[in-house]
């Protein structure tokens, strides 16, 4: 089978990348969307775009949607994997890289793209999981557990179906 009628065969997949930000008590960072009520709390980062590498993608976009320019090292903290549902007809793939921790100061200076995202958050992870669908939330507590622990994390149950 030539390959241009075998890729038609094969499953879709839009891939993202971000980075993971906390304070300096280990609370999460995330970005209020204006453009989504089922995934409403995200990590700074968003889709890759044609020809772009996963790590490129996660500083491209916290740049735009932070303002923040990261420099650190590529570390990745978790791979996420979703099925297709009705919501969205691709699989998603995604990376989560380690972002470090931020100062106060860091975080009052974000600028947010208002055509994006709304409002930054920083909170403890109680509260975290009473504003987010529970797929989101346990996406959240695998990250976060993968830095305590140094060992990535691949949560591959972030499905669009049941959010």
């Amino acid at each position: 089978m030539p390959p241009e009628q075998y890729a038609e065969t094969v499953m879709k997949a839009t891939a993202f990348a971000c980075l993971y930000f906390t304070d300096e008590h280990d609370n999460p960072l995330q970005l209020r969307a204006v453009y989504s009520r089922i995934h409403p709390w995200q990590l700074a980062g968003g889709t890759m775009d044609p020809g772009e590498r996963p790590w490129e993608t996660a500083l491209r976009e916290c740049r735009e949607e932070t303002g923040i320019v990261f420099d650190g090292p590529a570390k990745l903290l978790a791979s996420v994997f979703g099925q297709p549902g009705r919501e969205w007809p691709y699989a998603t793939i995604g990376f989560v890289f380690e972002g470090g921790r931020l100062t106060s100061g860091q975080i009052r200076s974000l600028t947010l793209d208002p055509a994006e995202h709304d409002e930054a958050r920083v909170l403890p992870m109680p509260e975290w999981q009473k504003l987010m669908p529970r797929r989101d939330f346990a996406r959240l507590e695998a990250v976060v557990e993968a830095r305590r622990t140094g060992t990535a994390a691949f949560f591959d149950s972030w499905d669009w179906e049941d959010q």
